[in-house]
């Protein structure tokens, strides 16, 4: 007995491939000139840190802002008045604002830019408790 294989077929087969293979910069969401930066977080020996990559920026241009359970990233480069024949490089503004975890102390932060990589921590509180139950009255 033969059995048949069903083939799934693209209309266009070669658009997945185009897909996967465009550049980073346009799968980046944007905003006139404001650009994302691009993050990682993590929680390690009870900070929650989060890694933002800024590569080629000068500390002062740099900005860490944290509030309200958010902390915030904001960069500028400023594009050097030069003729180019080529540049692939971002200009302009940055941002990227993250939710800290529950238990977040916004009064412990620390920041430190090393070969283009910021990297943010912020301690993390008391912890939540397990939940308990609450015992419920009914009135008369």
């Amino acid at each position: 007995m033969t059995t048949l294989a069903r083939r799934q077929r693209f209309a266009f087969p070669e658009m997945p491939d185009w897909f996967e293979s465009l550049p980073a910069r346009f799968a980046m969401p944007t905003m006139g000139d404001l650009y994302t930066v691009r993050i990682e977080d993590y929680t390690q020996d009870d900070r929650y840190v989060m890694r933002a990559e800024l590569p080629g920026m000068a500390p002062e241009d740099i900005d860490v802002l944290i509030g309200d359970g958010v902390l915030t990233v904001q960069a500028e480069r400023t594009e050097r008045d030069i003729t180019k024949n080529h540049s692939e490089i971002r200009y302009g503004s940055m941002s990227r604002s993250v939710s800290l975890p529950p238990g977040a102390d916004e009064d412990d932060v620390k920041a430190d830019y090393t070969d283009g990589m910021l990297t943010v921590s912020v301690g993390l509180g008391t912890r939540k408790q397990e939940a308990k139950h609450v015992e419920i009255k009914h009135g008369s």
